[in-house]
Parts: structure tokens; sequence; C-alpha cells
């Protein structure tokens, strides 16, 4: 038995004997705040992947992490999977700033911040977006200016993914007025729990708030507290998008979940409202369409899995922008095709008259038309696609 066959072994017993019985099959996977209770079967979960150094397996163990290679990361995966474990953890702590930090930060932000964000004490949110700086990002006017030991930011982020939950907030900020717009930006790490940071939620079309504005008024961090040097935010900004979509595609192997595959329910809801005839799906159409969606699907988990064992970072460079944008309007396809099969059930909205399995279909149509947003734009993608994958002129 060679070394790898030994570790899926050792893997599959370990996992068989302490993953609890709630973390197996969908649910909820905790984002590290310090705001929400975790169930039971969640917490030792967390507990026991922590101290296994499995929340972030492939870091250094004197961060948290298990140091696993490449290889060792997918048969954890592929075990995880056998048991349809929930991950123990995800979020923007181990998925977006703590590898970030990891790459880019000096040797004193990795020992502080990296064991906080593999142990899952404290959410992240992320401070990019403005109400005057969407895709022009470089034109944000969020300052930070020094005083004394300290930063002091004002301004405003738009579009902070759950900050009524979180902890922190990374927080791109302009730092030098004078210089080119591209130049004088840094990275900031804000502790939220301060006067100075006011958020206030923003209601969606799906009955959701997981978007939010966030204020800054005097806010203070640390000078320390700078990731990648004063000036050179855009430059860390970038490399932590490609963190951002690289986990949006099911990429990023800086995680646990990076590879993961969520089994769609696309084929058994058109099953239940279309319908068969003769064997097949009733309605031509959609069974064309449906044909299509899976071939599609089956395409983009190969090009995922493709991506994560071929990267030679925690996630891979431009790639991430196609694997993202192919695997949101995929994902939107499928959710069309189930309201389109669920007919007038699928427009309900009252829950009085709605059913709760398809109102929670509906919401999660509505929800998921975000996916061609968040995390860069369906153009800013294509622009990407263009220009750094495919090579073509401005």
């Amino acid at each position: 038995m060679n070394e790898l066959e030994t570790f899926r072994q050792e893997t599959r017993a370990w996992l068989d004997e302490n993953c609890p019985p709630g973390v197996r099959g969908p649910g909820y996977v905790p984002i590290g705040s310090t705001k929400i209770k975790l169930e039971p079967d969640t917490r030792l979960w967390l507990e026991r992947m922590i101290e296994k150094g499995w929340t972030v397996p492939g870091w250094p163990k004197q961060y948290g992490g298990a140091e696993l290679n490449k290889d060792e990361y997918r048969v954890l995966i592929e075990e995880l999977q056998r048991i349809n474990a929930r991950p123990p953890l995800t979020g923007r702590c181990v998925n977006y700033i703590g590898p970030t930090i990891l790459e880019m930060g000096d040797e004193a932000q990795k020992a502080k911040w990296l064991p906080v964000c593999a142990r899952g004490e404290g959410a992240w949110a992320m401070g990019y977006s403005e109400p005057g700086a969407g895709s022009d990002l470089a034109s944000l006017s969020t300052r930070a200016e020094r005083s004394g030991d300290r930063w002091i930011i004002n301004g405003s982020k738009i579009w902070t993914s759950d900050a009524t939950y979180c902890d922190y907030i990374f927080v791109l900020c302009r730092t030098s007025p004078d210089k080119p717009k591209h130049e004088g930006i840094s990275l900031l790490l804000v502790d939220m729990d301060q006067p100075g940071v006011r958020v206030s939620p923003i209601t969606l079309i799906s009955g959701d708030s997981t978007f939010c504005e966030t204020f800054f008024d005097n806010a203070e961090v640390p000078l320390e507290d700078v990731v990648g040097g004063v000036d050179n935010g855009w430059t860390v900004g970038k490399r932590l998008l490609q963190f951002e979509r690289s986990t949006h595609a099911g990429i990023n192997t800086s995680g646990s979940q990076g590879g993961r595959v969520e089994k769609d329910k696309v084929r058994e809801t058109l099953l239940d409202y279309v319908g068969l005839a003769d064997g097949r799906l009733a309605d031509s159409s959609m069974r064309e369409r449906l044909t299509r969606f899976e071939m599609n699907t089956a395409a983009q988990r190969l090009t995922q899995k493709r991506a994560v064992e071929e990267s030679k970072a925690q996630a891979p460079g431009f790639t991430s922008s196609a694997v993202k944008l192919t695997n949101a309007l995929n994902v939107k396809e499928g959710d069309e095709l189930i309201v389109e099969a669920m007919g007038s059930s699928g427009l309900r909205w009252d829950p009085a008259t709605a059913a709760a399995d398809e109102l929670a279909k509906t919401k999660t149509w509505l929800h998921r038309k975000h996916m061609t947003i968040a995390g860069g734009t369906q153009e800013v993608q294509m622009n990407i696609i263009a220009k750094r994958v495919l090579g073509l002129p401005d």
C-alpha cells in the first residue's frame, strides 16, 4: 500500500469515527461568526476539524493547517464527500483574506491573523465596492489617514455581504490621494466591533438581507494591519479577487471545500412537474434544455477538477474568471429550468398560499441572480477572459 492509499484509509477511519451525524447532509456551514450560535453537532465538527488542521488543510501547521499536499487534499475532499459531510468552516476568513495574508502578508500579520481564520474565531466582510465605485473600483473614495499609531477611516462600502454577522472587514482605502488612482490604495484589516463602524442591511428581491452597506466614521486600525504594504492595495486587492472568484468557481483549495460539487435537483424537479411520456420527459423543449444543462454541468465539473489538480498555487490565476462565469451561468440556467417547470407554482410568494418547498425554490431562483454580479460582474469576467486568458487586444 502506497503512502497516499495509507492516508486515505486513515482519513476514512477517522472521519467515520469523528464526523457527527448532524453534519452529514445539507445544512448550515459556519462562517466563523462569533454572533451566530452553532448547533451542537456543528460546533463539535468544527472543533474536531480545527484540531486536525482540516479547516485549512493546505496551510502550514504553525498557522492552524495540516500541510496536506494536493493529492492528500483531493483524497480528503473525496472522503468527506463519501460520507456527505459538510465543510467544517467556510467564508471569507478561510477563502479570501486568509490565503491573501498567507501569500502577501508579513510574518507578524501571518502569526496574528491566520490562526484566527483557521479556528473560525471571527467572520469577515469584504469592503471593496462603493456607491460611486463599482466596476471602476480604483475610483474609490473611502480614505484612511494616519494619526499617531492608527489609521483613521472615513467613507462607506456597499454590497458588504453578511456584514451584520461579521467581526472583521478588509477594506480598500485611499491612503495617498495625491498619487494616481491605482497607486494610492491600501488594504486594511478592520475590527467591526467599534463605534466607528455602522452596518445597514439591504433588502433584496428574494426577501433576504445578506447584502449590506457599511459606514466608517473615524474607525480606527493599527498601523501594522495593512496587508502587502501601504499604497500597494491595488495589487493585493486583485490577488484577493482571484481567491474570491476561485471560491465561486469551486476551485479554491485554500479552505476545506475546493473541488466539492453540490448535487443539483434540476432533473428530480422536472420529473415531478413535467412528468414522463414513453420513458422520457413529456415536454420536448424541456427535454432538450435539460440535456444541454446536464452536458454543461458534466463539462463544468470536469473543468473544476482539472483546474484544482493543475493549479500550482492555492487559487488559480485568471482561469478562475472563466470557471466562475461558466459555473454561474449554468447554475442560473438550472434555476430557470426549475421555475419554468413549476409553472404558476414557481411564482407564488405568499407563504399562506405557496408550499414551503416551492417557495424555497423560488427564493433560490431570485437569490442566485447575484451569481453573475457578485465577485465581479459577467461583463468584468468576460473582459478578463478576453485579455488575460485569450490574449486579445484591448
